[in-house]
């Protein structure tokens, strides 16, 4: 048994891919349109790491999603909590929980997909804004 990818809905393949890709740092490494069945799937990836991968699902007919939080969430391990925290505050990201110990933080998609971001290895000392920056929302 080998793991192939996660899929999760979206509503908005632009905004979702704005996130994912420009604010979170993914990679697309695969799109397949479906005109018969009305969808698109865009198949996703952490830099040079092709194994975990996310499957975003566009149907083309408007749905409501919800329960993105009954999802659970997406976990990636980043070099620098505080630097990506950043990137994505900086890209109209808000940081629901921010790494005020140096090692977690939780983001939502476009969708309400939490995605969980750990530092890679040993937490980084408290830093400002983070250290004193309260939860925003639910994560």
């Amino acid at each position: 048994m080998k793991y192939l990818h996660t899929m999760v809905r979206v509503t908005d393949i632009d905004a979702s891919l704005a996130f994912y890709c420009h604010a979170l740092g993914l990679e697309e490494l695969r799109r397949y349109e479906n005109a018969d069945g009305r969808f698109t799937l865009v198949f996703l990836a952490a830099p040079g790491d092709s194994t975990a991968q996310v499957e975003l699902t566009y149907n083309w007919d408007p749905e409501d999603l919800e329960g993105g939080r009954n999802f659970g969430h997406l976990a990636y391990s980043v070099p620098d909590i505080y630097a990506t925290c950043a990137r994505l505050a900086e890209n109209g990201v808000v940081i629901n929980r921010p790494p005020r110990d140096g090692r977690m933080a939780f983001v939502r998609s476009p969708d309400g997909i939490s995605v969980e971001l750990l530092q890679e290895g040993e937490a980084l000392a408290p830093a400002e804004p983070w250290a004193s920056m309260e939860n925003t929302g639910s994560w």
